[in-house]
């Protein structure tokens, strides 16, 4: 399927980075939030980005300009009928996103691919609120996307082929490597990386080491580019406890029970960079 349309629903730190990679690869794009607000940051964030582009050489104004008027904001989900492809990247819970793509099931077309940036949440349940789950696929980018090269793309337990195909390709114009992985909890990087970083934390809990040492014993051991406290803190602590209560859920094993501490910093609001304090503290 030809996909020349795409919208983007979030317009957050996950959400402006995709809507600026569809963006610069020549597709139509339609950012979608729930607040002109919200809209606002996500395009001042995509300026910046793209300004910095300009700054280094890599990007003419007037590329810039054309990639900006690519770009058409929107607060309604009907703006949905226009596109052949949805890229959901809303908060990561999983009632949202049911609400949404059955929304998105009355709204898009027929023909149209709905796509969900889930980090963890099966996708298969996630289709299962729609009339079309053999068009519903998981596109897992990481963070910060315009950077990262990977995208996990999920197949439901009915996705065809077709879609598959189709995502897997817009991967690759936008200059991403698409790498194919079953629906199961955490996909592969969250179910590698976040026990990970639990691990480091419980570290921590029980006194083995001092957060800089154990940042460091990764970085300079493991030859990690950051430590996982700091990594833990870049992701938020929120998203860190949500994600492994996930994997807790998913497999019922004990391995993947979220460390005390990791729980606390979160109920005392100490999310990582985005609140400020997290391991660490930000100004």
């Amino acid at each position: 399927m030809k996909v020349k349309k795409i919208m983007v629903i979030g317009a957050g730190q996950m959400g402006s980075g995709i809507a600026q990679v569809c963006a610069q690869a020549g597709y139509e794009l339609v950012l979608n939030d729930v607040k002109d607000k919200h809209l606002e940051r996500g395009l001042e964030v995509i300026q910046r980005n793209l300004s910095r582009q300009v700054e280094k050489g890599r990007m003419t104004e007037r590329e810039k300009e054309e990639v900006l008027g690519r770009i058409v904001r929107s607060t309604d989900l009907q703006d949905a009928k226009e596109v052949e492809l949805v890229i959901e990247a809303a908060v990561e819970n999983m009632e949202v996103k049911r609400q949404i793509f059955a929304q998105l099931d009355d709204f898009a077309p027929d023909h149209a691919i709905l796509a969900s940036n889930t980090s963890s949440l099966p996708i298969t349940e996630i289709a299962a609120a729609t009339n079309r789950p053999e068009q519903v696929i998981g596109m897992h980018f990481m963070n910060p996307v315009p950077v990262m090269k990977l995208v996990e793309i999920i197949r439901g337990l009915a996705t065809a082929d077709e879609v598959y195909k189709t995502i897997e390709q817009i991967t690759h114009t936008l200059g991403k490597v698409p790498v194919e992985v079953n629906d199961f909890p955490g996909f592969v990087s969250n179910r590698i990386l976040m026990p990970m970083i639990n691990e480091a934390v419980y570290t921590l809990y029980e006194g083995v080491a001092t957060k800089e040492a154990i940042d460091e014993v990764m970085k300079l051991g493991m030859n990690h580019p950051m430590g996982p406290l700091t990594l833990a803190d870049f992701i938020g602590l929120d998203t860190c406890l949500y994600i492994m209560e996930i994997l807790h859920d998913g497999f019922g094993d004990d391995k993947y029970r979220p460390c005390p501490l990791l729980r606390k910093y979160v109920k005392a609001g100490w999310l990582g960079r985005k609140s400020g304090r997290g391991f660490y503290r930000y100004e």
